[in-house]
This record gives structure tokens, sequence and C-alpha cells, in this order.
């Protein structure tokens, strides 16, 4: 089965930072994309990142130069290291994988910045 499992969020002062973990099991980690997105209340779910098997990046535009999206693939997991966080940053945050022809979402770790 596949399973994703956040960690690391929180609540931070704006200019702050902190990085999500997210652990994989049930297929083969190494493999596949691994995405990170975020919903705040009230809104759509967005991307927010990639990294392939390969570790080539991409960020979402709106967090260009301050996210930064990386794998251990020994240790099956994907992070999201964010820095000079804003409130509107602000968002529970998703672990998602596209395997086994079905997309595959972790719980969610909730990110606060506020003062």
């Amino acid at each position: 089965q596949v399973q994703l499992v956040e960690s690391g969020g929180g609540l931070v002062q704006p200019g702050g930072s902190l990085i999500l973990s997210c652990v994989a099991s049930g297929f083969t980690f190494n493999q596949y994309t691994m995405n990170w997105y975020r919903q705040a209340p009230g809104q759509q779910r967005e991307w927010v990142a990639f990294i392939t098997s390969e570790h080539n990046t991409n960020v979402a535009g709106s967090v260009l130069g301050r996210f930064t999206i990386f794998r251990d693939d020994a240790k099956n997991t994907v992070y999201l290291a964010m820095n000079s966080l804003k409130p509107e940053d602000t968002a529970v945050y998703y672990c998602h994988v596209y395997t086994l022809s079905n997309n595959y979402w972790g719980q969610g770790t909730q990110v606060t910045v506020s003062s």
C-alpha cells in the first residue's frame, strides 16, 4: 500500500524557515517524481514543487527563490525547505505521488506563518 506521511509543520514568524518531510512507502520511491502541494482555507489546492527521479526540480513562481525541494532516496523521503516565509504561505502542505495508475496524497501538515 502506498503511504505518504508528512511532518515538520508548525507556527513560524514571517521571515522564518521551516523544513517539511514526507516519508514514502509502498512503491519504489527512487523511480518516481514527487510533488508538494498546498491548500489554504477556502482556496483551491495549488502545486508548489516537484522533484524527478533524476533529482531535477521545479517550483511554483510564487515560491521561487524561497523554497527548495530535495530528496534522500536512501531514506525514501522528500523534503521541502521553506525560507523567508510569508503569511500568504499559510496552508496545509501535502506530499503527492502518481503511481500505480493513481494519485496518492499524504494527510497534510499545517504551516502557519504569523506574528
